[in-house]
């Protein structure tokens, strides 16, 4: 099958379907404007102070920054926090939206992002299963408790030249320490994943009661595979929307080598058509 065609197979489940599951990786963010952190290069063009500092995203991005430097660590995510707050969805989250409504089971996200796009388009929260957790949410670094609380009240103020937290830490409110974003890191053995998990169970409730569910897959990469294998458990009607990493297997779905934004207009166009 050519490019073409699996756009249309593509529009012919989703016009069949009865339910919608949307799995999304970074790549899902890059069209609204966020920066991508898989390769060192995305990362160290966002936050230039810390490729001075010798710092990796692996490096950034392991609970022992928050021991270790915690000003710094809290520069890196509660610069994304504000980002991720001020970044408005682009066109596809809407696409989206409006195929679940014509769907009698709606629609059901799993994403391993943690910026909370998909709540900012209007999803409903109870209708987003974040694997990887969310900057949105806070726990205590030592994991004193299992109590994960809003960051709502938090407004970071960073130096960007520094990539440093110039504003109050914010600290537990049961033992006073440092607290962190709830977002599973490396090497993290203090990540607190009942908010996760709930939602989780959710999302598998959700999933026994759609009998032609369509799986629409958008910007996950092989690096970390959890969403491309979850969304290949619930084939084979997967459509897998990737520039780079489209390939999936024939009984598995239909693999379309482009931008999510770009292919989910295309989609809806090709819907329309129909």
């Amino acid at each position: 099958m050519n490019d073409e065609a699996f756009v249309e197979q593509a529009a012919a489940w989703l016009r069949d379907a009865d339910g919608l599951l949307v799995t999304a990786g970074a790549g899902m963010g890059v069209d609204s404007g966020l920066p991508d952190f898989r390769r060192p290069e995305g990362f160290w063009r966002a936050y230039p102070a810390l490729r001075h500092l010798g710092f990796s995203f692996e490096d950034m991005a392991n609970p022992q920054g928050f021991v270790a430097h915690p000003r710094l660590a809290w520069g890196f995510y509660g610069h994304r926090l504000a980002l991720y707050r001020a970044t408005q969805p682009h066109e596809g989250f809407r696409v989206l939206q409006r195929w679940a409504a014509r769907m009698p089971h709606g629609a059901f996200v799993f994403t391993s992002n943690v910026d909370g796009q998909f709540q900012r388009a209007g999803f409903a929260p109870g209708g987003v299963a974040e694997c990887h957790g969310a900057i949105g949410a806070i726990q205590c670094t030592d994991a004193c408790t299992n109590d994960i609380w809003p960051a709502d009240g938090f407004e970071p103020i960073v130096d960007e030249s520094r990539c440093e937290l110039v504003s109050d830490l914010p600290l537990c409110p049961n033992c006073g320490r440092i607290a962190r974003p709830n977002i599973l890191m490396f090497g993290d053995w203090n990540w607190i994943d009942t908010r996760s998990a709930r939602q989780e169970r959710a999302l598998a409730a959700w999933l026994g009661g759609v009998q032609r569910l369509v799986v629409v897959e958008l910007g996950a990469g092989r690096a970390l595979p959890t969403v491309r294998r979850f969304s290949e458990r619930h084939g084979p009607r997967v459509i897998r929307i990737n520039p780079r990493e489209h390939a999936i297997a024939p009984n598995a779905g239909v693999g379309i080598a482009s931008g999510a934004k770009e292919t989910l207009l295309r989609l809806d166009r090709a819907l329309q058509a129909m």
